[in-house]
Parts: structure tokens; sequence; C-alpha cells
């Protein structure tokens, strides 16, 4: 039987056209996965006191990878994700053999494998979920250096700044463990979705054609390729899934400015920076990022953070933390843009039950530190990281399964046994919520689906 998409064409067709990463020597690449990993670790302490969220369960080291296996982790994740949904969406045509089979399986291959070379371009972390419990933070090394140097931001800064944004994602999933299940669950019925109304696909593409020729002419548009495939049913779902990933995107966008000057000495610089890179992208690359939901991720920052901002202002950090005791907790997409209305209807609440203002709850999913909330109160600044994939034309930093950092073979993506050790890049899934470049990326909120 013909596969819907051939997967190793789309993971051959991202290593061909993926762009070359910065130059770097075999020592450099070595001392930057060194510099992630410890900079990791220490945001991991920041994120923890300033949140008060404690991980409740055991999770692997981050990993430091390139472009290409980037790339690679994402079609992991999406043939985990995508063959379920197309198979629905081509009904008993999926089973068919032959060479029209044979050929749409092939081209479907090219488009994925070239839409990731373009993504793995422009993210600098993610957190993926898919493939495992409970899942996996990666680190893309080479687009973290270039973008650091095209912002002529300093170093270390730069890059715990990124750390704080990721670790955050991973503490948001570890320390409130039902995330995950609850976030699965939502992909799962977005797929379920895909045959509920019944329409036939070519009703279904051609009205996501129109929306997509929309997206070009409006710069407004919040239409993207997932419009191609929605059903109603579907909507419903993404309504719920697009209020996640903002609040989650949000919540990472404050922490890794709130943390303040005291961690990040240049924090305001490189977020001005940030902000003026993201606002002069070319009219090509604002398509680009519109038609892939890019520009849907970009504004989930802006919009997440501001929400998060304003309930914090309102009930402190602890009563915020209250969107994690529950699915029932978190906010609607209605109530990301009216902070106040989940603050009446989740507090009210909480104080109905007998909790204070914080809104305790009888078995809260996460645990506060008493230093919560009180570091640095500076209102960060909606924008968006500048995402980067490693891929370096000379060694690149990757993260291999060993302690000790080694560069991978640039052009294979994947440790070169031959040249010594070489770093493996870890396998994660695609996903989650992640860090993209200013002038596009990837936004699998998890993975999710919107590109950052």
């Amino acid at each position: 039987m013909a596969q819907l998409v051939d997967w190793e064409l789309a993971a051959a067709t991202a290593r061909r056209l993926r762009r070359a990463g910065p130059r770097v020597t075999y020592d450099e690449a070595a001392a930057v996965v060194a510099d992630l990993r410890r900079l990791t670790d220490e945001a991991a302490g920041h994120v923890a006191a300033y949140t008060g969220l404690t991980s409740k369960v055991a999770h692997p080291p981050v990993r430091v990878v390139d472009r290409a296996d980037w790339a690679g982790v994402n079609i992991a994740g999406l043939r985990e994700v995508v063959t379920p949904l197309v198979t629905q969406l081509a009904g008993d045509r999926a089973q068919e053999n032959g060479i029209a089979a044979t050929v749409g399986a092939r081209l479907t291959g090219v488009q994925a494998g070239t839409v990731l070379a373009y993504l793995s371009g422009k993210v600098l972390g993610q957190y993926e979920v898919f493939t495992g419990e409970p899942g996996q933070l990666l680190l893309v090394a080479p687009n973290i250096v270039e973008a650091e140097r095209k912002l002529e931001a300093e170093p270390r800064d730069f890059r715990l700044w990124v750390c704080l944004h990721e670790v955050t994602h991973r503490t948001q999933f570890t320390a409130v463990p039902w995330l995950r299940g609850h976030f699965l669950g939502e992909v799962q019925a977005f797929v379920d979705a895909a045959r509920a109304d019944g329409v036939p696909l070519a009703d279904r593409l051609r009205d996501g054609m129109a929306a997509l020729a929309d997206a070009v002419r409006n710069p407004e548009s919040r239409a993207s390729v997932l419009d191609v495939v929605q059903t109603p049913a579907q909507r419903a779902v993404l309504d719920r899934l697009t209020a996640v990933m903002t609040l989650l995107e949000g919540h990472a966008e404050f922490v890794m400015d709130g943390v303040g000057p005291e961690v990040v000495p240049t924090v305001a610089d490189i977020r001005r920076k940030f902000n003026r890179r993201r606002q002069t992208a070319n009219p090509l690359e604002k398509m680009l990022r519109r038609l892939l939901g890019v520009e849907v991720k970009l504004r989930q920052y802006a919009e997440g953070r501001t929400f998060v901002h304003a309930v914090v202002e309102r009930v402190g950090m602890d009563g915020f933390n209250q969107v994690y005791a529950s699915a029932e907790n978190l906010p609607t997409l209605e109530e990301i843009t009216n902070p106040d209305a989940w603050v009446t209807r989740v507090h009210k609440a909480a104080r109905h039950n007998g909790g204070g203002p914080g809104g305790a709850s009888p078995q809260p999913a996460v645990t506060s530190s008493p230093q919560a909330g009180t570091a640095r109160a500076s209102s960060p600044e909606a924008s968006n990281p500048d995402a980067g994939t490693p891929e370096a034309s000379n060694p690149e930093a990757s993260d291999p399964e060993a302690s000790n950092p080694e560069a991978s073979d640039p052009e294979a993506g994947t440790p070169d046994a031959a040249s010594g050790p070489a770093p493996r890049a870890a396998d994660a899934g695609a996903g989650e919520a992640g860090i993209e470049e200013a002038g596009g990326g990837n936004g699998r909120g998890g993975q999710s689906p919107p590109p950052g």
C-alpha cells in the first residue's frame, strides 16, 4: 500500500534545502554546546524562583541539535500527527495503490521537506511533547549563534534569555503533569473532527485557497494553511488549542523578560533589537509567515504576554498559577483578550470553594515557591525571539547523548563517526512551544501548529 507522504523524501528534501549556518570552528561549536547546557541549568533555577512552579516529574537533559536534526525530529512528530489526519481527509482513497498514489506521496514529501527546511533556519528552541513523556527540550545551536551575531547581542545574555523562554515551557509541562495529556487529547480531537461535517475535501481546499488569497491581500488577516483543512468542528478545537498555546507562549515571554536585568543585564537591548528586526521583515518573508501560520504564532507571543501581565498585576503570581490547577481553569480564546473575565471566572469560583484571593485549589496542580512573583517586575514587552536552527558550514553545535559536547557533521546532520566523537542530535518529535526568529519561525505550539 502506498503511503500518503513519502517521509524519507521529506527528510532528504529538508536536508538538501536547509540554509547553511554560521561558520564556527570545532572548538567554538563545542563551547557553544557546553554553554547552552550550563545556561539551561542556570535558567531552571531562575524560572522556578520567578514563577513559583516546580517540576513534579523527572525530565531528560536538554539536547542541543543542528538544523538537519531538528527537521528530522519534527518529521518524526509530523508523521505521528499528520498521518491520521490525512488518512481521514482522504477517506478510502488512502488505501489506493498505483502510480498516482506514489506520485502524490512523493509530491507531498517534497512539500513537507521544503516547509521544514524553511522553518529549520528560524527556530531557536523547542519543547516537543509528541515523542514521549514528559517531553524533550531542544536548543538549535547554529540558529542561536547566527541570531546573536546578527543582533550583535552579548552571547551569554542572549543564550540565557533564550534558555529562560524554553525552560519555562519545560517547567509548564513538568510542573503540571496533566497538561501534556490534555494537549495531546486536543490534537487528537482535531484529527477526529476532520470529517465531522461531511464536506468534500475538494470544496474545503477551494475555501482554503480563498482564505490564503485573503491573507496575501489583507495584512491583518489570520488565515493560514490550517484554514485549508479545517471543518467547523475542527475550528472549535483549534480555538481551544490556540488559547492554550497563547497562554504558554505568553507565559514564557513574560518570564524571559521579567526575570530582569540582574540576571540578563542587556535584556532591554536584546528585546529592543528583536522588536526592530521583526518589524523590518521583507514582504516575501511576511507573506510566507502568514501562509505558514507564523504570524499567528507571533501574535500569540504578544497577546499571551499581555494576558499574563494583566493577570499577575491583578492577583499576583500565585493567583496566576491557578491557570494550571485544572483544564477548566485554562483561559478561553475570548478570555485571552479579556483577562478580567478570566480573573472573575476562576477566582470567583475559588472564593466560592473556600480559597483565598489567590484561588487555592483543594488539590493544586502546581507547587508555589515563597519567592514566586517577587523577581524584578519589569513589564516584558511582547515580541518574538529570533529563531535559529544550528547548522554551520563548519562543524555545527549539536547535542550528543554523551556527556561531552562534540561537533556534528554539517553536511549529514548526524555525527560523523569517522571524524571522531561527534554529538548526536536528540530525537525529538514535532512540537510545542518554541522561539522563532523575528523574521519567521516555527510555531508548533506544542507542535503545534502554528509556527512561531
